[in-house]
């Protein structure tokens, strides 16, 4: 799998407002989600294909990953 992630939009949760210490997120090629630090913009990105970014967005949703 391949992606170019220069030029890439990125985003981050409309939750997040201004801070600086957030994930950021875009929509690359074949329908893939990159995922990067919004301090460190340069570094490296984890690449997730459309079935792995779908389980992680409903484990997320649910709750899985809630410190308790």
């Amino acid at each position: 799998m391949s992606n170019d992630l220069f030029g890439a939009s990125w985003f981050k949760s409309r939750r997040s407002a201004n801070q600086d210490a957030c994930v950021e997120a875009a929509h690359l090629t074949g329908s893939t989600v990159g995922v990067r630090d919004s301090k460190d913009p340069t570094g490296p990105a984890l690449i997730f294909g459309p079935g792995e970014w779908d389980d992680f967005v409903a484990g997320v949703r649910s709750g899985k990953f809630d410190l308790r």
